[in-house]
């Protein structure tokens, strides 16, 4: 990497993108997030490789969602897999919170501001977590992964407004409707540490998903599209499976949901299974 490209923020987030190296991974995003604010960063929009293949651990098992082994709460094994179903979901959201700022770089320097935060807030639930998997004597890349969040992402490389719809606000809003279930769960078998983690984490991505809710208005502004008939446009062309509900209604609120959007999804939510059309991503823990 050359000093133009070491000063440039286009440059070192798809760096910190295709680092494979959890510890190499987790240290760049921390520099590159005090750089930035530091304002010793380049925004100027050089030209740049594309990424395709973002980079996850060499020797992580990796599975179709659907040949993930059921996890169960009921063994310390089951709940050590779930635990590290959530670092995993938590390792793939710093990938693409890097990916929003290498890709869009047409957006404002705010919105580059706000993904390169959430980067190095997904960092930190990531080291909590995995400290977690330590102390039950395991480790990230003991348990296989699937990289359907990643996989789903790549549908939407040509336009942040697509990407605002369906990864903040539909793969990562998920997580906001499964975090409190998972919490109580995980206290009824007596681990309150795991589930202080996830209340450490449910707060910090409700405004992960604010955030994506926030510039999705504002890139329907400046199309002029009505935000909610085109956010479910959108679920409805690029998504193929069903609204899971109970949907976690006041956390929406906070992150940016009308009332009409989750009277919507949850009217969807009540249909036959058959006749869903707006998926959550196989694989999230239930």
């Amino acid at each position: 990497m050359n000093d133009n490209d070491r000063n440039n923020l286009f440059a070192r987030a798809r760096l910190c993108l295709l680092l494979s190296d959890p510890d190499g991974k987790l240290a760049a995003v921390k520099a590159l997030y005090q750089e930035w604010q530091s304002g010793s960063l380049s925004t100027e929009a050089i030209d740049l490789p594309d990424v395709v293949e973002a980079g996850f651990p060499d020797g992580i098992a990796r599975v179709f969602p659907r040949k993930l082994p059921k996890r169960s709460f009921h063994t310390p094994q089951g709940r050590a897999a779930l635990i590290h179903a959530v670092t995993h979901i938590e390792f793939s959201a710093i990938n693409l919170a890097l990916d929003a700022v290498f890709r869009f770089r047409e957006m404002p320097p705010a919105f580059h501001d706000d993904w390169l935060r959430i980067a190095a807030e997904e960092v930190d639930h990531f080291i909590l977590l995995r400290g977690r998997l330590r102390q039950l004597g395991h480790d990230y890349g003991d348990f296989p992964v699937h990289l359907g969040l990643w996989e789903t992402a790549l549908g939407t490389l040509h336009d942040p407004l697509v990407r605002m719809a369906i990864i903040p606000r539909m793969l990562e809003a998920r997580g906001l409707d499964v975090n409190p279930g998972m919490m109580e769960r995980f206290r009824q078998v007596g681990d309150e540490t795991t589930a202080e983690a996830l209340t450490v984490i449910l707060r910090d991505e409700i405004g992960h998903v604010e955030a994506g809710s926030r510039w999705f208005h504002y890139l329907c502004a400046q199309r002029g599209l009505e935000p909610e008939e085109t956010y479910f446009e959108l679920l409805d062309r690029y998504m193929k499976g069903e609204v899971r509900c109970p949907l976690h209604k006041e956390a929406r609120l906070q992150a940016g949901f009308s009332p009409a959007e989750i009277r919507r999804l949850e009217t969807l939510c009540a249909r036959p299974a058959l006749t869903r059309k707006i998926p959550v991503p196989g694989g999230q823990p239930t």
